[in-house]
């Protein structure tokens, strides 16, 4: 395992940050903070690298592959479970309400969960969604074995037409991604999709998070905080101006297609940010015990070797005071 080096006195210390996909609109923060100099305040350079899930960036975490990352809160507790010493810990958690769906025509045949069963689905390798599937089908009282899931490398805006065309029945995700991808493709996702999603079937699961290694936590906390703080700092500049937090993703991908990125923006602030505790505890923090019936859920579904308790999992004490946190998501358009 590697580890984060010393850092001389008067350099930034610089971290490898492993983000969920490749640079997009519900990253905008990240860059808006990495632009406006709140990294290099705290003291931080920090090395933004394209991943492939969120799920995925979990395990990259807990080889130690990088210091940081943007993970997802469901594949954490896997990892702690099976990995308790190497496991990352979040610290900031982005996604207060469940991103996943399953997406299906909307004129088609299938209605309610209970309606997939025989169905053929399409999903990407490791998609957090299908990873939480059996949970999904424990809620709903659905054989997952009576499903067909085959995994694609094509894009969703190549996946939608298709499905649409009859050869999937259905299609794992995120909501707002599908639907910017569906738009990406020329096809409005409100006429034709129809969504089952997990914040209405599993309320419990929490999604997208700042994560770091335990080797960070430990040797350079006060690192951790300034991570916490620039990065919430880069969520309230984004809220209030989300045409220049597009500037921020689009300086790093010149290709980018800003109107449907925009949507994802928005719809992320929207959907899974919009959990109503957000406006208690303010985005960032999380309910432990939420986490508490999401490892219980998971451990019946998946048969986890071990139950990590949730301050194993998320460490509230890098957060802004309760005061300072982002409260409401409302946004001008």
């Amino acid at each position: 395992m590697t580890q984060t080096l010393p850092t001389p006195p008067g350099q930034a210390l610089r971290l490898r940050f492993i983000l969920n996909t490749f640079y997009s609109g519900p990253q905008a923060w990240f860059f808006v903070a990495q632009d406006r100099g709140y990294f290099a305040e705290e003291g931080l350079d920090i090395d933004f690298t394209e991943g492939d899930t969120l799920a995925n960036a979990v395990p990259r975490l807990a080889d130690g592959l990088y210091d940081a990352g943007y993970g997802d809160m469901n594949a954490l507790i896997e990892c702690a479970a099976a990995r308790p010493e190497e496991a990352p810990v979040a610290v900031f958690a982005m996604h207060n309400r469940s991103p996943y769906t399953i997406a299906v025509p909307a004129n088609g045949r299938i209605r309610r969960p209970q309606d997939l069963a025989g169905s053929r689905l399409v999903t990407h390798p490791n998609d957090a969604a299908w990873r939480m599937f059996p949970e999904f089908c424990a809620a709903c009282g659905i054989d997952p074995a009576s499903l067909n899931i085959e995994v694609s490398e094509l894009p969703h805006k190549d996946i939608v037409p298709r499905m649409l065309a009859g050869r999937w029945d259905g299609l794992f995700g995120f909501v707002n991604t599908i639907g910017a991808q569906t738009l990406e493709a020329g096809l409005d996702p409100a006429a034709v999709l129809r969504h089952f999603e997990w914040q209405h079937y599993v309320p419990s699961l929490y999604g997208a998070a700042v994560m770091v290694t335990p080797d960070l936590r430990e040797r350079h906390p006060q690192a951790v905080a300034g991570l916490v703080r620039a990065v919430h700092r880069g969520l309230v500049d984004t809220v209030a101006d989300l045409d220049a937090a597009i500037d921020a993703v689009a300086r790093r991908n010149p290709a980018l297609d800003r109107a449907a990125n925009r949507s994802r923006l928005a719809g992320t602030l929207a959907l899974e940010m919009a959990h109503p505790e957000g406006a208690r505890l303010g985005i960032g923090a999380v309910n432990p015990e939420r986490i508490a019936a999401t490892v219980a859920l998971m451990a019946q579904a998946k048969a986890l070797p071990g139950l990590p308790a949730p301050d194993r999992l998320f460490d509230d004490r890098y957060l802004p005071p309760l005061d300072q946190r982002v409260r409401t998501l409302s946004v001008s358009d």
